[in-house]
């Protein structure tokens, strides 16, 4: 009875062995390949870029920046961005460093973007967007090969400048005046999209603009109110958003078999708008205004030497930190959202599928208007692994 009970158990321990061989036990988040993350764009993305370019100190270098953290280091932010935490969904085991700062590890990649950036014009100690894909090509050789790229991350957020630099000089324009600046701001982030495609990138992450009527700083400068939103700007916001998906579905759609033009599109206009109209849901107490500043919404002067400015008790109950930019909570959850949220927030795929998305294969699936988003179901798709 012994021996039978005995062969009994070795029989089991066999089987098992071999199911777990055939068939291993996997968890979310496994299965992503070592691919790179690269920021582009304004301060939303500045993960110290800003500081290499001006020759005075930033308040961003200084407390309460980083407050969260207890680490001040040049993000406009009370501690991590969104960036900071896609790159940890994506297993990237270093922070993603600021390109422009000499002696940093952008082995898995690097953040292009610098505060106060611009699509048009020449902005002041800052890149346009052109300038930063162009120290990318600058660094690419010496740094990233062309497999890497290919299948690496490139994720951009701008234009918000524009339009806050075009409201401020005209104040009166007319709406075929609005339309023909939307149209030249949307032109040029084509191009310079393409100049990047054409430097090897092959994975993109648009984020759309944010309801820019509604930041705190905005609101303060308009003399909105508190209940209200400046919506002159959003307007321009929502025009400029409209045009993203078909030109990105363009850009798809005439990209070479050979090399596929793969993207997908973060609803960032609507993911704050939500968060200000229906704060409670998302465990925000105030969505008006900023975490830290002085004036009637708290928007202006945070961390400036010269300013008193005010500073709240507990950030995590504000959508803002300062005038213009989120607090760590919101950066956290915008960047669940950018890794695994439905096609309702991120379409046509989130950017865990865009990674794991074959690099050399044409998409499958195209941008559609937002109406039409909501109400899809997201199907079993091919690539997905888990």
């Amino acid at each position: 009875m012994m021996a039978k009970n005995c062969n009994l158990v070795s029989v089991l321990c066999v089987f098992l062995v071999l199911t777990l061989f055939n068939k291993p036990i996997t968890v979310a988040g496994q299965n992503i390949p070592a691919v790179g993350l690269f920021t582009f764009g304004d301060s939303n993305f500045d993960a110290g870029n800003k500081q290499t370019l001006t020759k005075t100190l930033l308040p961003q270098t200084f407390w309460p920046y980083g407050k969260s953290r207890d680490d001040p280091n040049g993000k406009f932010s009370d501690g991590l961005i969104a960036p900071d935490f896609l790159a940890k969904f994506m297993r990237i085991p270093i922070v993603i460093p600021p390109a422009l700062q000499p002696n940093v590890n952008v082995s898995r990649g690097a953040s292009f973007a610098v505060a106060d950036a611009t699509l048009l014009g020449a902005p002041v100690e800052s890149l346009t967007l052109n300038q930063q894909v162009r120290k990318f090509n600058q660094m690419k050789a010496a740094n990233w090969n062309d497999d890497f790229v290919k299948k690496s991350v490139f994720m951009i957020y701008i234009g918000a400048n524009d339009y806050l630099n075009f409201t401020k000089n005209n104040p009166n324009a007319d709406a075929s005046t609005q339309q023909a600046f939307v149209t030249s701001v949307t032109n040029k982030l084509k191009n310079d999209i393409s100049l990047l495609y054409s430097s090897g990138a092959s994975k993109f992450v648009i984020q759309t603009l944010a309801p820019l009527g509604c930041l705190p700083i905005v609101r303060q400068e308009f003399n909105t109110g508190m209940d209200q939103c400046y919506e002159k700007l959003n307007d321009l916001a929502k025009q400029h958003n409209e045009k993203i998906g078909p030109m990105l579905n363009e850009l798809a759609r005439t990209a070479p078999a050979s090399a596929p033009f793969q993207f997908t599109v973060f609803d960032f206009y609507n993911a704050i708008l939500t968060r200000t109209q229906r704060n409670q849901n998302f465990r925000f107490f105030v969505t008006n205004a900023s975490c830290c500043g002085v004036g009637t919404h708290d928007a202006y002067g945070c961390g400036f030497p010269n300013v008193h400015s005010r500073l709240c008790e507990y950030q995590r109950s504000y959508l803002f930190f300062d005038g213009r930019h989120n607090t760590e909570k919101a950066q956290e959850m915008f960047g669940h959202l950018l890794f695994g949220a439905d096609t309702n927030v991120i379409q046509p795929m989130n950017i865990r599928e865009l990674v794991v998305y074959p690099a050399d294969e044409p998409m499958r699936e195209s941008w559609v208007p937002p109406t039409s988003a909501t109400v899809q179901l997201r199907e079993s798709r091919g690539y997905e692994y888990y």
